[in-house]
């Protein structure tokens, strides 16, 4: 590794912590030779197949996870940290799992199970885009099942 200001590679860690949201190791640096400091993220790569509908697969990267829930999420009570966290516990699941190839039709669902719990606004706009409605009908078909788990919840509160 270089320092990104003046790219010498003597470097010093003067600090190192878990980022538990992030599922990565912080590092604080410091270059030998100019003295500045800079913050690094080691993370552990999941090497996951996702195989997309048209057939064609593509490596499960968190940050396009990430950045499909923050869409969902916009203009929510969802913040983006809790985002990050919910990208976090659906790699730690698909790390635990030990799967090597998922199809993006079983991570649309997971996704959707965690949005559901969270917030019916961003279950329906992340819904909306991965299920393609077809017409009113199906969307509806949508609510109308978030409707009824938030009926049964406050009956049992």
């Amino acid at each position: 590794m270089k320092c990104p200001f003046c790219h010498y590679e003597g470097l010093k860690v003067t600090d190192s912590r878990e980022a538990t949201e992030m599922n990565a190791i912080r590092r604080r640096r410091e270059c030998l030779q100019c003295a500045k400091r800079f913050t690094t993220f080691e993370t552990v790569e999941l090497t996951v197949q996702v195989k997309k509908r048209n057939g064609t697969y593509e490596d499960f990267q968190q940050q396009k996870l990430i950045n499909g829930m923050a869409a969902a999420c916009r203009h929510t009570k969802v913040s983006h940290d809790q985002v990050i966290v919910l990208a976090s516990q659906i790699t730690d699941e698909l790390m635990q799992a030990q799967v090597r190839e998922i199809s993006t039709t079983q991570l649309g669902e997971m996704v959707m199970k965690y949005l559901q719990a969270l917030d019916p606004i961003a279950y329906i706009r992340f819904a909306c885009v991965y299920r393609r409605f077809k017409d009113l009908g199906e969307l509806e078909e949508a609510i109308k099942t978030i409707q009824s788990k938030d009926e049964t919840n406050s009956c049992l509160a």
